[in-house]
């Protein structure tokens, strides 16, 4: 099989928005841990992430929303400079400091370069392990740790740039990817399937999603064998009748039954088992063609081990 490329950047570590925030450049250092410890770190092709470059940014975001956090950030380096506060915030959970900007870019373009070499026949699947993380971010909003959407940049990316007629979008975080439904939603070359603990934050997800939309909303506590169920029954019916070219996995792992940022009960077995099941997809539709991008996943030990559990099924480890 081919090989699975790891996408990454020190930029991203830069990023941070206060302390004990949960969205912290720790997640990234446990996840680097765990993969030397267990040696997996060794099978992949690792890559630094790019910036991406602003057009495409703008494919999936409003050039209003781009040039406003292009803005911030620089108004920020002039406060600082003048001892104004190390953070710009942009909601109650989410901040900016001097680096986001360039981390933002770099997460982004993570996404774009796996896209790419995937595209080009240089790898079968990617892990992007960066932040910012995307997927609350909508068309003209930052919201929820996230500023620029990642995985819909990079659906929207290999529509528009690389000719593909049809991509899916997989999203297993606890919480709705409301920003990555708002960019791509009535998009008819695009297929979203997430699940998601309802009612929850972003308090979406439920109310007349478009066609392309299939959204699981599930009650606190539902364990791993019932999302296990809910995906044979919904979202893998759906994902073949659609027959993507690509698939771009919003991989956040808070839906850990050890994460308190929710409440659902999945272990790392679990999330094995549904990179399988993505896989399966990929490798019948779609060549394999699969670029996870991490979302959430807060508790640093069973982040650690869920992405290894990801990565070792993406590698054929």
């Amino acid at each position: 099989m081919g090989k699975t490329g790891y996408f990454t950047h020190r930029d991203c570590w830069k990023h941070e928005m206060g302390e004990g925030h949960p969205e912290c450049p720790a997640r990234l250092d446990a996840i680097e841990d765990r993969l030397l410890a267990a040696g997996v770190g060794d099978a992949l092709d690792r890559r630094e992430a790019p910036l991406a470059g602003e057009a495409d940014i703008e494919l999936a975001h409003d050039r209003m929303h781009v040039a406003a956090l292009r803005g911030l950030s620089s108004r920020l380096a002039e406060e600082i400079e003048a001892g104004g506060p190390p953070y710009a915030q942009i909601d109650p959970d989410t901040a900016m400091n001097p680096h986001t900007w360039n981390a933002a870019l770099r997460a982004a373009g993570a996404a774009l370069a796996a896209t790419d070499a995937i595209l080009a026949g240089e790898l079968e699947n990617a892990f992007c392990s960066v932040r910012p993380p995307g997927h609350h971010a909508t068309h003209d909003r930052a919201m929820g740790f996230c500023f620029f959407n990642n995985v819909a940049i990079a659906a929207k990316y290999a529509l528009e740039r690389h000719g593909l007629r049809r991509v899916a979008v997989v999203d297993f975080d606890v919480h709705h990817g409301n920003g990555t439904e708002d960019i791509l939603s009535g998009d008819e070359r695009a297929l979203m399937v997430g699940f998601f603990q309802h009612p929850f934050y972003p308090y979406g997800g439920t109310d007349h999603p478009a066609r392309n939309m299939l959204n699981l909303p599930v009650p606190a506590y539902t364990r791993g064998m019932e999302i296990r169920e809910l995906i044979e029954a919904h979202w893998l019916p759906r994902l073949h009748a659609f027959r993507p070219e690509m698939i771009f996995v919003s991989a956040g792992f808070d839906a850990h039954r050890d994460d308190d940022l929710g409440q659902l009960g999945l272990t790392e077995q679990d999330y094995a088992w549904i990179t399988m099941r993505i896989q399966e997809v990929a490798r019948r539709h779609a060549g394999g063609r699969i670029v996870s991008c991490l979302e959430g996943g807060y508790h640093l030990d069973a982040l650690a081990r869920s992405v290894e559990a990801h990565i070792r099924v993406l590698a054929d480890l």
